[in-house]
Protein backbone atom coordinates (compact mmCIF):
# COMPACT_ATOMS: atom_id res chain seq x y z
CA UNK A 1 0.00 0.00 0.00
CA UNK A 2 2.85 2.35 0.89
CA UNK A 3 4.50 1.71 -2.50
CA UNK A 4 1.24 2.47 -4.30
CA UNK A 5 0.88 5.78 -2.47
CA UNK A 6 4.47 6.78 -3.32
CA UNK A 7 3.95 5.92 -7.00
CA UNK A 8 0.68 7.88 -7.05
CA UNK A 9 2.40 10.87 -5.42
CA UNK A 10 5.18 10.82 -8.04
CA UNK A 11 2.62 10.62 -10.85
CA UNK A 12 0.61 13.55 -9.46
CA UNK A 13 3.79 15.56 -8.96
CA UNK A 14 4.87 15.05 -12.58
CA UNK A 15 1.38 15.89 -13.86
CA UNK A 16 1.16 18.98 -11.73
CA UNK A 17 4.59 20.29 -12.70
CA UNK A 18 5.03 19.88 -16.45
CA UNK A 19 8.54 19.51 -17.78
CA UNK A 20 10.24 22.70 -18.96
CA UNK A 21 12.95 23.21 -21.54
CA UNK A 22 15.15 24.62 -18.75
CA UNK A 23 15.63 21.19 -17.15
CA UNK A 24 16.97 19.65 -20.34
CA UNK A 25 18.94 22.66 -21.55
CA UNK A 26 20.96 22.56 -18.33
CA UNK A 27 21.86 18.90 -18.94
CA UNK A 28 22.35 19.35 -22.69
CA UNK A 29 25.18 17.31 -24.19
CA UNK A 30 28.29 19.36 -24.92
CA UNK A 31 28.35 18.37 -28.60
CA UNK A 32 25.10 20.30 -29.22
CA UNK A 33 26.77 23.63 -28.46
CA UNK A 34 30.47 22.99 -27.81
CA UNK A 35 32.07 25.20 -25.18
CA UNK A 36 28.81 26.36 -23.59
CA UNK A 37 29.43 26.24 -19.84
CA UNK A 38 26.94 25.60 -17.05
CA UNK A 39 27.22 29.29 -16.19
CA UNK A 40 26.41 30.27 -19.81
CA UNK A 41 23.32 28.06 -19.75
CA UNK A 42 22.11 29.55 -16.48
CA UNK A 43 22.62 33.11 -17.77
CA UNK A 44 20.61 32.34 -20.92
CA UNK A 45 17.71 31.01 -18.88
CA UNK A 46 17.60 33.86 -16.39
CA UNK A 47 14.69 36.17 -17.24
CA UNK A 48 16.46 39.52 -17.41
CA UNK A 49 16.92 42.22 -20.02
CA UNK A 50 20.45 40.99 -20.72
CA UNK A 51 20.14 38.30 -23.38
CA UNK A 52 23.63 38.43 -24.89
CA UNK A 53 26.37 36.54 -23.11
CA UNK A 54 30.08 35.96 -23.83
CA UNK A 55 30.97 32.62 -25.38
CA UNK A 56 34.33 31.03 -26.28
CA UNK A 57 33.32 31.11 -29.96
CA UNK A 58 31.93 34.67 -29.88
CA UNK A 59 28.62 35.70 -28.34
CA UNK A 60 25.30 33.96 -27.81
CA UNK A 61 22.03 35.85 -27.88
CA UNK A 62 18.69 34.57 -26.60
CA UNK A 63 16.15 35.30 -29.35
CA UNK A 64 13.03 33.55 -28.02
CA UNK A 65 12.02 31.60 -24.95
CA UNK A 66 8.96 29.74 -23.63
CA UNK A 67 8.59 26.82 -21.21
CA UNK A 68 8.97 24.39 -24.14
CA UNK A 69 11.19 26.35 -26.54
CA UNK A 70 14.50 28.16 -26.74
CA UNK A 71 16.02 29.88 -29.75
CA UNK A 72 19.50 31.33 -29.59
CA UNK A 73 21.79 33.08 -32.03
CA UNK A 74 25.17 31.38 -32.01
CA UNK A 75 27.01 33.46 -34.63
CA UNK A 76 26.44 36.09 -37.28
CA UNK A 77 25.05 33.39 -39.58
CA UNK A 78 23.87 30.65 -37.21
CA UNK A 79 20.93 29.94 -34.90
CA UNK A 80 19.92 26.96 -32.77
CA UNK A 81 16.36 26.07 -31.79
CA UNK A 82 15.65 23.61 -28.99
CA UNK A 83 12.06 22.40 -28.73
CA UNK A 84 10.46 20.08 -26.17
CA UNK A 85 7.85 17.90 -27.91
CA UNK A 86 5.21 15.88 -25.99
CA UNK A 87 4.58 12.21 -26.71
CA UNK A 88 1.35 10.27 -26.29
CA UNK A 89 2.65 8.57 -23.12
CA UNK A 90 3.16 11.87 -21.25
CA UNK A 91 6.91 11.83 -21.86
CA UNK A 92 8.88 14.10 -24.19
CA UNK A 93 11.55 14.18 -26.83
CA UNK A 94 13.75 17.08 -27.88
CA UNK A 95 14.11 18.52 -31.36
CA UNK A 96 17.23 20.55 -32.15
CA UNK A 97 17.40 22.65 -35.32
CA UNK A 98 20.66 24.26 -36.34
CA UNK A 99 20.37 26.78 -39.15
CA UNK A 100 23.16 28.49 -41.06
CA UNK A 101 22.40 31.41 -43.38
CA UNK A 102 25.04 32.24 -45.97
CA UNK A 103 23.78 32.79 -49.51
CA UNK A 104 20.70 30.89 -48.37
CA UNK A 105 19.41 29.45 -45.10
CA UNK A 106 19.80 25.71 -44.60
CA UNK A 107 18.74 23.74 -41.51
CA UNK A 108 19.83 20.50 -39.91
CA UNK A 109 17.13 18.78 -37.83
CA UNK A 110 17.89 16.18 -35.17
CA UNK A 111 15.90 14.49 -32.41
CA UNK A 112 17.01 13.35 -28.96
CA UNK A 113 15.62 11.62 -25.91
CA UNK A 114 15.50 13.71 -22.75
CA UNK A 115 18.82 12.17 -21.68
CA UNK A 116 20.32 13.34 -24.99
CA UNK A 117 20.50 10.05 -26.87
CA UNK A 118 19.97 10.67 -30.60
CA UNK A 119 16.78 9.21 -32.08
CA UNK A 120 16.02 8.01 -35.59
CA UNK A 121 14.75 11.14 -37.36
CA UNK A 122 13.11 9.10 -40.13
CA UNK A 123 10.44 7.83 -37.75
CA UNK A 124 9.59 11.34 -36.59
CA UNK A 125 9.90 13.45 -39.74
CA UNK A 126 9.42 12.36 -43.33
CA UNK A 127 12.32 12.99 -45.65
CA UNK A 128 12.02 16.51 -47.07
CA UNK A 129 13.42 16.71 -50.58
CA UNK A 130 13.21 19.32 -53.31
CA UNK A 131 10.24 17.48 -54.80
CA UNK A 132 8.28 18.10 -51.59
CA UNK A 133 7.91 21.69 -52.81
CA UNK A 134 7.35 20.89 -56.49
CA UNK A 135 4.01 20.39 -58.24
CA UNK A 136 3.89 16.63 -58.83
CA UNK A 137 1.13 17.06 -61.41
CA UNK A 138 3.77 18.59 -63.71
CA UNK A 139 6.37 15.85 -63.33
CA UNK A 140 5.75 14.53 -66.85
CA UNK A 141 6.68 17.90 -68.32
CA UNK A 142 9.86 17.94 -70.41
CA UNK A 143 11.43 20.65 -68.25
CA UNK A 144 10.46 19.23 -64.84
CA UNK A 145 13.52 17.03 -64.33
CA UNK A 146 15.77 19.70 -65.83
CA UNK A 147 14.44 22.34 -63.43
CA UNK A 148 14.76 19.95 -60.50
CA UNK A 149 18.41 19.29 -61.33
CA UNK A 150 19.47 22.94 -61.73
CA UNK A 151 20.71 23.66 -58.18
CA UNK A 152 23.51 21.52 -56.73
CA UNK A 153 21.61 21.61 -53.41
CA UNK A 154 18.16 22.72 -52.32
CA UNK A 155 18.55 24.72 -49.09
CA UNK A 156 15.57 24.30 -46.75
CA UNK A 157 15.21 26.28 -43.53
CA UNK A 158 13.11 25.05 -40.60
CA UNK A 159 11.41 27.15 -37.95
CA UNK A 160 9.15 26.52 -34.97
CA UNK A 161 6.89 29.51 -35.57
CA UNK A 162 6.46 31.47 -32.33
CA UNK A 163 7.76 28.46 -30.43
CA UNK A 164 4.70 26.36 -31.32
CA UNK A 165 4.68 22.63 -32.15
CA UNK A 166 4.20 23.48 -35.84
CA UNK A 167 7.30 23.22 -38.01
CA UNK A 168 7.53 25.52 -41.04
CA UNK A 169 9.91 24.48 -43.80
CA UNK A 170 10.94 27.02 -46.40
CA UNK A 171 12.64 26.40 -49.73
CA UNK A 172 15.23 29.18 -49.77
CA UNK A 173 16.35 29.71 -53.37
CA UNK A 174 15.93 33.46 -53.85
CA UNK A 175 19.51 34.44 -53.06
CA UNK A 176 21.06 31.12 -54.03
CA UNK A 177 20.21 30.91 -57.72
CA UNK A 178 20.60 33.24 -60.66
CA UNK A 179 17.53 34.95 -62.13
CA UNK A 180 17.73 32.61 -65.13
CA UNK A 181 17.72 29.51 -62.94
CA UNK A 182 14.84 30.84 -60.86
CA UNK A 183 12.83 31.49 -64.02
CA UNK A 184 13.29 27.83 -65.02
CA UNK A 185 12.29 26.49 -61.61
CA UNK A 186 9.43 28.74 -60.49
CA UNK A 187 6.76 27.27 -62.85
CA UNK A 188 7.18 23.92 -61.11
CA UNK A 189 7.19 25.05 -57.48
CA UNK A 190 3.82 24.48 -55.86
CA UNK A 191 4.66 25.93 -52.42
CA UNK A 192 7.77 27.64 -51.12
CA UNK A 193 6.75 26.78 -47.55
CA UNK A 194 5.36 23.63 -45.97
CA UNK A 195 3.90 23.47 -42.46
CA UNK A 196 4.00 20.20 -40.54
CA UNK A 197 2.12 19.67 -37.29
CA UNK A 198 3.30 17.54 -34.37
CA UNK A 199 0.67 14.94 -33.42
CA UNK A 200 2.46 13.56 -30.33
CA UNK A 201 3.95 10.80 -32.49
CA UNK A 202 5.55 12.50 -35.48
CA UNK A 203 5.33 15.51 -37.78
CA UNK A 204 2.58 15.26 -40.40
Amino acid sequence: MKKILITLFIFISVAAFPQKIDNFFKTMANFILPGLSEGNKTMLLVDTGKTVIPYPLGEIEKLAYSPSFLKIKTSETGTTQIKLLPLINNTHIICVIKTVCAKACDSNIRFYSTDWKELDANTLLSNISAESFFDSSKKDSNNYKFALSLPDIYPVSAEFENGSDSLTLKLDLENYLSDEQLAEIRPFIKNETITLNWNNISFK
